[in-house]
């Protein structure tokens, strides 16, 4: 069995009920609100809600945002099991975004617990556009984290292909946070893992150009 793709909620380590409560609140969201575009995923995603590219052009697509910080595939796939793709209202579009806090598994497995999650969002929202976005790359320097994503990365179109209402977006092609010398800014991002202002900028611009095509393609076929 592949724990990558073994859906369960995390252990409350800290005791605050903080991620269940985030969970609860997403479930009443995805009945209550009426979204066209909806992501999922960890702290990346989490983080864009507060972002100025959020603000000033992916608000306008009317977006919910279900990210939780430090939540691997298998957490991913316990919110989506447990309520959070059961909307009132389905949206046209779900952005998928997890993998890089799979600590302790290996790329193959983190590679089927993201299969697992497109697969149930798939099956949920047939007539959604599901969209998966790479892993980030991570570190300043080159280092094995990286690699492992790298192995993933290159494993997803395989993956995506599976499903016809899914494609792959690849951040690092329009983002390129990888520079000549192999290392990454700080500029792009802080901590060499969460995105800045500017690396928000870099890695979504194009992913709203993209969705801003499938809206137009949308409104001309209906």
């Amino acid at each position: 069995m592949n724990p990558a793709a073994t859906p369960v909620a995390p252990e409350d380590v800290q005791g605050d009920a903080r991620w269940l409560s985030l969970h609860e609140r997403y479930v009443s969201e995805a009945k209550e609100r009426e979204p066209e575009v909806v992501f999922i995923g960890d702290s990346i995603i989490q983080s864009l809600e507060h972002t100025e590219i959020w603000e000033k052009k992916l608000s306008q697509f009317h977006c919910l945002n279900f990210g939780v910080g430090g939540d691997a595939t298998q957490h991913v796939l316990w919110r989506l099991e447990n309520g959070e793709l059961d909307f009132t209202s389905p949206p046209k579009v779900i952005v998928l975004l997890c993998g890089t806090n799979n600590h302790g598994h290996t790329a193959e497995q983190v590679v089927g617990g993201i299969e697992a999650i497109l697969r149930i969002t798939s099956e949920k929202h047939p007539q959604a556009h599901v969209i998966l976005l790479s892993i980030p790359p991570r570190g300043h320097k080159p280092n094995i984290l990286r690699e492992k994503v790298e192995q993933i990365n290159h494993a997803l179109p395989a993956v995506v292909g599976q499903f016809s209402n899914a494609q792959f977006y690849e951040i690092e092609k329009y983002a390129r946070f990888v520079q000549a010398d192999k290392t990454i800014n700080h500029h792009d991002m802080y901590d060499y893992l969460h995105l800045t202002k500017i690396g928000y900028w870099k890695a979504f611009e194009p992913l709203y150009d993209l969705l801003e095509q499938i809206m137009v393609t949308d409104k001309e076929a209906h």
